[in-house]
């Protein structure tokens, strides 16, 4: 989605604003009438609702169809659509068929053996089920690639390929760096030195990052923007962070630098590290973010204004904002925890409508804060058994169900 497209979205307490979305809440909804929920439950698996491409919704599409009792018939017929239709669906129905859907299983493997995407298909379930379940399509796939005269068509090195010895593309040789066996004085001097290019600069700074911070990064900070001046290197933030409030004497400079990066730089600094003062900055940005809906980026105001708990106070109302709002998903966890962290009265809602959340993270907040009540644990035993929920939110689910039953 683009900016652009923003109001496109139906109203946020729709029962199809709140499915394109991804809220749990759509999911209770739709639950209690599947007959009409049934076109809206389609229409957001046809029409790719994300905000942006880290937003979730495999998950939550392959529940509503199953909750619902939804034939998957409409998913299955979306693999012969465009390549990102395509994506979409194989999500859902890999999903589905874990979960017991034969019809979606089926639907899969029939594609594999005759639609025009299979080696999207046929790699994707090859990574997340059973080998027994794609083992046998070796012939299918043996015929297929076959056909495949073009070496650029041939299959990246991977599962199936490997198992089934057919042939693949060969990576091209690229030079060993070897930069995690520079010291920290070698890798400092590529960084101070002019005729080192952009690429070998972004090199060191991603090794640096993944160290001991170092304090003699610091002086050179302000050089370390792209060579047009535009923007910092990729991977300088990342080593900055890592320094902590270590940055933050130099950090004052580089906000009043003329270089909009490195203000911008310096000003995120001092916002992670500065005290109390900043709380009505970081409220006015969140503010000006809602007025402007910027749906990316708030979460780190929100991160930020979380650190000083109810002092921040003032920043609630744009939050609780944000949380019901944003269609960008994957910033909707960081909300919900800021407000627990400023204002945890007024929340049990919020927590437990988020066992229904199309993010992992939104899930795992509302196993670990929402009430105990019947039906939380109710949604816990159905999370804990769910052949098709994330490995961590499964345990999760069974460690807090455990502990309410053991307080009965």
């Amino acid at each position: 989605m683009s900016d652009e497209d923003e109001t496109r979205y139906a109203h946020h307490d729709s029962l199809l604003g709140l499915l394109q979305r991804g809220r749990g809440l759509g999911a209770v909804r739709a639950r209690q009438d599947p007959a009409a929920a049934a076109p809206l439950v389609y229409d957001v698996i046809r029409r790719d609702w994300r905000w942006d491409g880290v937003d979730d919704r495999g998950l939550f599409h392959a529940r509503l169809l199953r909750d619902l009792e939804l034939s998957p018939g409409p998913v299955v017929a979306q693999l012969a659509g465009d390549e990102d239709a395509c994506m979409r669906a194989i999500d859902v129905l890999e999903l589905l068929a874990l979960g017991g859907s034969d019809e979606a299983r089926e639907g899969l493997r029939a594609h594999v053996r005759e639609g025009a995407h299979w080696i999207r298909v046929l790699e994707s379930v090859a990574d997340r089920w059973p080998v027994a379940w794609w083992e046998d399509l070796e012939g299918a796939a043996r015929s297929r690639i076959g056909e495949e005269a073009d070496e650029e068509a041939l299959p990246w090195p991977c599962e199936p390929w490997i198992r089934f010895g057919i042939r693949t593309r060969v990576f091209p040789a690229l030079p060993a760096e070897a930069l995690g066996d520079r010291s920290g004085e070698e890798l400092l001097a590529v960084l101070a030195d002019a005729r080192s290019g952009d690429g070998p600069k972004t090199g060191v700074l991603r090794e640096l990052a993944r160290r001991t911070p170092d304090e003699a990064l610091i002086p050179l900070v302000p050089s370390l923007g792209t060579s047009d001046g535009r923007r910092s290197l990729p991977a300088l933030r990342r080593a900055v962070e890592g320094l902590g409030a270590l940055a933050v004497p130099a950090a004052r400079r580089w906000a009043a630098d003329e270089r909009e990066w490195l203000a911008r730089l310096g000003a995120d600094v001092l916002a992670d590290h500065l005290g109390p003062e900043l709380i009505p900055g970081l409220a006015a940005e969140l503010r000006d973010q809602w007025r402007e809906r910027a749906w990316c980026g708030p979460d780190r105001t929100a991160k930020r204004l979380a650190r000083f708990g109810p002092d921040a106070a003032e920043a609630v109302p744009e939050l609780r904002r944000f949380w019901l709002h944003t269609p960008h998903s994957w910033e909707r966890p960081a909300y919900l925890e800021a407000l627990a962290a400023i204002e945890q009265d007024g929340l049990d809602y919020a927590h437990t409508e988020s066992l229904w959340d199309c993010e992992e993270q939104a899930r795992l907040l509302g196993i670990a804060r929402s009430p105990d009540l019947p039906e939380v644990r109710e949604r816990l035993a159905a999370l804990r058994d769910d052949p098709m929920e994330e490995a961590e939110v499964r345990a999760a689910a069974g460690a807090r169900f455990e502990e309410a039953r053991s307080q009965l």
